[in-house]
């Protein structure tokens, strides 16, 4: 059993967020969740361009390289009935505008028509500027109702490691960074089959995106800086395995869910909830929750909170501009080529 430790202050720029993240006391501080880490060989298997996945001698760690080639993936060895799914990423450096580094469950290879997906996309920039991610959900082929968010991040993904986070059970999805909590989907009656309910895989791909990617496609890939390598490590998959053609998943994963439910990450805790409220006024600028454009009555799961709707306009993007100082970001205020067989674009590009 290896326990996950993570200093969220693991340099100088990051202690002002100390007051922020109501996770911290000191530089030396550490939160972890008891997980249990995975080999390669243990977790997953090449999904495509295995000539582009580079394994570790102990192979505790998987690089995805991009280059004018290809792009590359990996895909989980089995199926899941709900779980917790982990990876520390480092992202490429360099000018990265146009490339997609992305983490993520999916079942579209066994349910092409009315697949599930719960996304973590990590959205490429040119020299100077920052990595961007979003978050996004499916359920039952729901593609036209895009469940988009979009946010900066508090730290250089770039230079160390960090880890992102999808937990996925019957009754809620969270996602997180360092497990901060940043994004929570309670399902409920209304949302019917939009949340996602059928057995998924776990990806990891990196690939070229210059149609949409970053400044609504403007940007490419410029292959004079390739290989752009993502480096991939503590694996984590946990949940209930299963054959997704299984008619009797619910009765036969029973005690794995309850299991699951009960775990620590399945709840957050009122310093969590703070620790999200920091994030998500903080660091996100696109939701479609906010996006009244789009969503004239906000989806069922939406919970509208006056904090958050204060900062966004109709359209679901900031009322004011974020600008970006080295790792801290501040607002100021003004008047997909390898796995296009595998993955469905995502609706709308919110630049």
């Amino acid at each position: 059993m290896y326990y996950l430790m993570y200093s969220p202050l693991k340099t100088n720029i990051y202690a002002p967020l100390c007051i922020f993240l109501f996770v911290c006391t000191t530089t030396t501080t550490s939160i972890a969740f008891n997980v249990t880490t995975l080999s390669f060989e243990e977790s997953y298997s090449p999904l495509f361009s295995t000539f582009n996945i580079k394994r570790s001698p102990n192979d505790k760690t998987v690089s995805l390289l991009l280059n004018r080639f290809s792009g590359s993936g990996i895909i989980s060895s089995d199926y899941y009935n709900y779980g917790f799914f982990s990876a520390s990423i480092k992202m490429p450096s360099e000018h990265t505008a146009g490339i997609v580094v992305a983490f993520y469950t999916s079942n579209v290879d066994t349910f092409e028509r009315n697949h599930d997906e719960l996304d973590i996309e990590f959205l490429g920039n040119t020299n100077g500027k920052p990595w961007r991610f979003q978050t996004n959900m499916y359920g039952n082929g729901s593609v036209s109702r895009g469940r988009e968010e979009r946010y900066r991040m508090w730290f250089d993904p770039t230079i160390d490691s960090h880890r992102y986070s999808i937990l996925w059970t019957p009754r809620n999805i969270i996602f997180y960074v360092d497990e901060i909590p940043i994004r929570e989907v309670i399902r409920n009656k209304e949302m019917k089959g939009d949340y996602p309910s059928k057995p998924m895989s776990v990806y990891a791909t990196i690939w070229d995106a210059s149609s949409w990617a970053t400044n609504g496609g403007q940007e490419k890939v410029d292959y004079k800086y390739q290989p752009f390598i993502a480096e991939f490590t503590d694996l984590v998959l946990e949940g209930c395995i299963v054959d997704p053609t299984d008619q009797l998943l619910s009765s036969n994963c029973t005690d794995s869910i309850s299991g699951l439910i009960g775990h620590e990450y399945s709840t957050i805790t009122s310093d969590g909830r703070k620790s999200m409220k920091w994030f998500r006024e903080k660091y996100m600028y696109y939701s479609y929750c906010y996006d009244n454009l789009r969503y004239p009555i906000p989806p069922p799961e939406c919970v509208i909170l006056p904090s958050e709707r204060d900062l966004f306009k109709d359209s679901g993007r900031l009322r004011e501009r974020m600008k970006f100082h080295g790792g801290i970001h501040h607002r100021r205020r003004h008047g997909r080529n390898g796995r296009n067989s595998r993955r469905r674009s995502k609706g709308v590009a919110i630049v």
